[in-house]
């Protein structure tokens, strides 16, 4: 079996050009918990709302296509508005960073998909028969060619430069839930096959809480080769400080795949919020980066200003747009988790 690296290709960076972004519409109710304190809240609709106006948002710099269950087509259209492209594909879940595929690229403008196995974030729910097969049926849907990946793995778990590094973190790749089989050695050789990475840098633990083991996405990202953006905490009283602070301390050691080191710019978590005991995971870098602008959380916290002055310093070329992002969050994701870069190439029409 060829891979995406023996024919020369690699996942690009998110701030290369883009052909759209694509989302998936929220259609499973048990992600999105009635809150204990009110019984009267919907928060499946809320987080729709929140869906299509970061679709809307996004509209401003590149396409979107929302995959939507064939069921929920006709609310999605009306929801999203005319400008949003509705794509009906069977679903279980709206998280498609984790379950569409990952676009890869090479000479000539070469777009192809990979196509990772998925076992909803290690077995956390027993109805993801549907979702398995979310990145192919994407991937049929624009006549691009797909690379199955002998691994279980979500898109929000790792991040890439574009130039050969990738960032993901041991919590999550190393967890015996998703390939118990499968060595450290075994699982970094899957990456550089079919992400054309040729350096890993491993961080350790993820945000407290986080039902997908500790996702990257949530506590750190790239904003160009060699810059990343992570987040932290003043306070040695949060259950989030030492695997924070370990995270910096190996990021401030490590060397990209370029051999430079990495400029690290801290962000400030916003204050704890829980949902019915657990922790919610409110991060600044769970963001999407588009064509010519950034699209941002806001939590209604005092440390959102400071946040969007720190990620408007780190993009100096785009528009941030900061929005509210709680009602996505109580899904347990963010921004980034709900949506997937496709980048310009040949087949990008869709």
């Amino acid at each position: 079996m060829t891979t995406p690296a023996a024919e020369g290709l690699h996942m690009p960076g998110e701030w290369e050009p883009h052909a759209r972004c694509w989302m998936a519409w929220p259609c499973r109710p048990e992600t999105w918990p009635v809150p204990e304190e009110d019984e009267e809240v919907d928060r499946l609709e809320a987080a729709r709302a929140v869906y299509a106006e970061v679709a809307r948002a996004i509209t401003r710099f590149e396409p979107v296509t929302m995959v939507c269950d064939p069921d929920d087509v006709a609310e999605a259209s009306l929801a999203c508005g005319p400008g949003i492209q509705i794509l009906p594909i069977p679903i279980s879940d709206s998280w498609i960073r984790d379950t569409g595929p990952s676009f890869v690229t090479g000479r000539n403008g070469r777009v192809a998909g990979v196509h990772w196995r998925f076992n909803a974030w290690g077995g956390n729910y027993p109805d993801c028969a549907k979702d398995q097969e979310v990145g192919r049926l994407v991937l049929e849907h624009l006549g691009q060619e797909r690379f199955a990946a002998p691994l279980v793995m979500e898109g929000g778990s790792f991040h890439v430069d574009g130039q050969g590094t990738l960032l993901t973190t041991e919590q999550c790749l190393l967890n015996p839930n998703r390939n118990p089989s499968l060595s450290r050695a075994e699982i970094e050789r899957h990456l550089r096959d079919f992400l054309g990475v040729s350096s890993i840098i491993w961080l350790g633990e993820g945000y407290q809480d986080d039902e997908t083991d500790g996702h990257i996405d949530e506590i750190a990202c790239f904003v160009r080769p060699g810059v990343v953006l992570a987040l932290t905490t003043d306070d040695p009283t949060d259950a989030n400080f030492k695997a924070f602070q370990d995270n910096l301390d190996r990021l401030k050691k490590a060397r990209d795949a370029q051999g430079r080191e990495l400029e690290v710019i801290p962000i400030q978590q916003p204050a704890r919020r829980d949902q019915n005991g657990v922790r919610l995971t409110l991060s600044y870098t769970n963001l999407y980066v588009a064509n010519g602008g950034v699209v941002m959380p806001a939590f209604e916290d005092p440390a959102d200003d400071e946040a969007y002055r720190t990620v408007r310093r780190a993009f100096p070329d785009r528009e941030v747009i900061q929005m509210a992002a709680l009602d996505i969050v109580r899904g347990g994701g963010g921004i980034h988790c709900i949506t997937q870069q496709q980048p310009l190439g040949q087949g990008a029409a869709g």
